[in-house]
């Protein structure tokens, strides 16, 4: 018998777990399929911000901007483990934006949202406050105001996590090969990494592949293509310019704007660039002209400089935007459409377009309101906006008794473990390490902290596969094993695949 739901779900980034996690926690039958890894696109490809889009204001996106501001405080309420506060430095450029603009600017940006915890925006001198001190030149004034940092691809991670809780069946390495129109709704055909095809049903579908939206709606004959604007961003990753634990935003002579963002105890994350992109999504990669503007960038601000061949690590992302015909990348709104094209009266495809990481919430609940008006039936009311994600029900200023509570039912592990892994699982922590009581408990070691009890646990609760999975997006640990590391984790995983798949049924 052909299996049935209410909704299938294409694409596993951040807005198709969002509207997964949002429709299952309201009762609707939810299959999610995603062609790779979770947050294996834009999603994990991001410059790690919670935030309202200070910039986006030149653009007059207040709607936005307010929508973004609001959901800080909401995001990190649910999720205090993966997001935390992260003070940006604003240094006053003599020559391009006026003081007085970034003020204005900043009082919009403090006021919009409902701001409660996070503090306001205070004037700097730079003469004096540590943050000038790794400064070039005689910057004088600067501006300091709250965001949020956060692990994207975990975010990602963790809705697909609390949508399969609530009953969602979501199905990585899966990918929609065709659909079809029929009587009742959908017909679906999905294809699995090893070419095992399967077909499901559903009563409306939808398009949440990101920069594969397109690609989506050619595999279903009669779907009207979407106006999209596909555009590159990328970042480069060098060792850490600065002691302190702030994080800077610089502005370019071209318009654009640069972050320098604190990242992994080690590191320093530069970005982001835009430039329109042409090809497959896919293949997208980090151009010798992008690094070398990025260092050039940050360079005329910092007393050091930064050369490409100091670069660790980098990505690059597609950010499916939609195309409103603005003259350059940098100007294409950041905000999000749902179109729906129901066929003529037909099944509805509901195709989500543009968005960022931090509205995805809200932008599954109105893409919720549109499957209602679709399927004309409601179920449930909105409830993500106070119920954590897995791992984050504690409060927002309890990690570190979190950690205390961990260290405490687990005295013989090495306190900078316990802190990464509360900062990765939250409360999930005590899960993860049941049963263990001292360092040989925890298995195999895989390079840096990273031991078999961890990457069992990802591999159960986390739809983790391939080391890729593990090191690159459940955490940041690729940038801290050697090469010889990835590829025992590979074998090792590889080599319990296979166990699993010709171990005999029970």
């Amino acid at each position: 018998m052909t299996p049935s739901y209410d909704i299938l779900v294409i694409g596993g980034g951040v807005n198709g777990c969002g509207i997964a996690r949002d429709a299952a926690g309201r009762g609707w039958s939810v299959l999610l399929c995603e062609m790779n890894d979770l947050a294996s696109g834009t999603s994990s490809w991001s410059t790690k911000l919670i935030h309202g889009g200070l910039r986006y204001l030149e653009y007059y996106e207040f709607r936005l901007v307010r929508e973004a501001l609001m959901e800080r405080e909401r995001l990190w309420a649910i999720a205090p483990h993966i997001i935390h506060p992260l003070r940006f430095v604003l240094p006053h450029h003599r020559g391009l934006r006026p003081a007085w603009f970034l003020r204005l600017g900043l009082f919009l940006y403090d006021h919009l949202g409902g701001r409660k915890r996070l503090p306001p925006t205070k004037t700097l001198d730079l003469r004096h406050d540590p943050a000038g001190k790794p400064l070039a030149g005689d910057y004088r004034r600067g501006f300091e105001y709250s965001d949020c940092a956060v692990d994207d691809a975990r975010l990602v991670t963790l809705n697909a996590c609390d949508a399969r809780n609530r009953g969602a069946r979501i199905e990585t390495r899966t990918k929609v090969v065709k659909l079809e129109r029929v009587q009742e709704g959908w017909k679906a055909t999905l294809r699995t990494a090893d070419g095992e095809e399967s077909e499901v049903s559903a009563r409306l579908v939808v398009n949440a592949a990101g920069p594969w939206v397109d690609d989506v709606l050619e595999t279903a004959a009669d779907a009207k293509q979407q106006p999209m604007r596909l555009v590159q961003g990328s970042h480069i990753v060098v060792p850490k310019l600065y002691e302190h634990d702030r994080a800077y935003i610089f502005q370019n002579a071209d318009g654009r704007i640069v972050f320098a963002i604190p990242y992994e105890g080690e590191f320093t994350l530069i970005g982001t660039t835009d430039r329109d992109y042409d090809g497959d999504p896919a293949k997208v990669r980090i151009t010798p002209e992008e690094t070398s503007y990025l260092c050039e960038a940050i360079s005329a601000y910092f007393r050091r400089t930064v050369r490409p061949d100091e670069v660790v690590w980098s990505f690059s992302g597609v950010r499916p935007l939609v195309d409103e015909g603005s003259e350059s990348a940098q100007a294409a709104t950041r905000d999000y459409v749902i179109k729906v094209d129901d066929g003529d009266g037909r099944a509805a495809l509901v195709n989500v377009l543009g968005g960022k990481l931090t509205t995805y919430r809200r932008l599954a609940e109105t893409v919720l309101l549109r499957i209602e008006a679709e399927l004309n039936e409601k179920r449930g009311k909105p409830w993500t906006a106070d119920a954590p994600l897995p791992g984050g029900d504690f409060p927002v200023d309890g990690l570190v008794a979190l950690e205390e509570k961990v260290a405490g039912q687990h005295p013989g592990l090495p306190r900078p473990l316990i802190a990464r892994l509360v900062r990765a699982y939250g409360t999930k922590t005590f899960e993860l390490l049941e049963g263990v009581a001292s360092p040989a408990d925890l298995g195999q070691h895989f390079g840096a902290d990273l031991y078999q009890k961890e990457v069992e646990y990802l591999r159960r609760a986390e739809f983790a596969v391939s080391a890729e999975d593990i090191l690159n997006r459940r955490s940041k640990l690729c940038l801290h094993v050697s090469e010889e590391e990835r590829e025992a984790l590979d074998r090792y995983l590889g080599e319990g695949l296979a166990s699993a798949v010709t171990a005999p049924a029970s």
